[in-house]
């Protein structure tokens, strides 16, 4: 026989469900700060979105004799992170929130900076800096949320770990263009 003393009864769950139909998808087993996630999911969204814009710019203006290969990556990376911010504003809503798409206090809200860059090399450099930016903002959300709210969670690991391969697809190119730029390591040994 099974041990299921970590269940809730089922007559309670169906009681506690219809009980509060009107809280959408956050049951009383939800034990987050909502109000905090929901302004943390939205610091994500605006990052997500000056990312976008960022990479629409660079896809546009990219030049030179790589320019063709690198305006597509652009591209990629700028319909990935459509996707994100699609996905954090549904959440934002499960939450019972509001998703902010106000152009007004976007680039304060966001991680990253916009960050223009001179020539395709500084386009590529300054999309580089911004995955890393996000990776470590997204590492310290997926932590905060821990197991308080698993939901969220787990979307934020999903998009880290694309934020990771956009990441590792700017250095790919840096590399490939000869213009990764040398690092020094910090006090781990690992890259500053």
């Amino acid at each position: 026989m099974e041990d299921t003393t970590f269940l809730t009864d089922i007559k309670t769950l169906r009681e506690r469900a219809r009980n509060h139909i009107r809280d959408g998808a956050v049951t009383p087993g939800y034990r987050a700060d909502r109000e905090k996630v929901i302004q943390i999911l939205n610091e994500a969204l605006a990052t997500e979105i000056v990312c976008i814009l960022r990479y629409k710019r660079h896809q546009y203006m990219a030049r030179g004799i790589h320019a063709h290969s690198v305006a597509q990556e652009f591209a990629e990376h700028a319909a990935e992170e459509q996707a994100h911010a699609d996905s954090i504003a549904e959440r934002i809503v499960q939450l019972g929130g509001e998703p902010d798409f106000s152009p007004e206090g976007l680039a304060t809200r966001s991680h990253s900076e916009y960050v223009t860059g001179t020539d395709l090399v500084d386009m590529i450099k300054e999309d580089l800096v911004a995955e890393r930016i996000a990776i470590d903002s997204y590492t310290e959300i997926v932590n905060f949320l821990g197991g308080a709210d698993p939901a969220s969670r787990v979307l934020m690991e999903s998009i880290l770990v694309k934020e990771e391969e956009h990441a590792e697809d700017l250095a790919s190119l840096l590399q490939e263009m000869g213009t990764m730029p040398q690092f020094k390591p910090n006090q781990q040994g690992r890259p500053a």
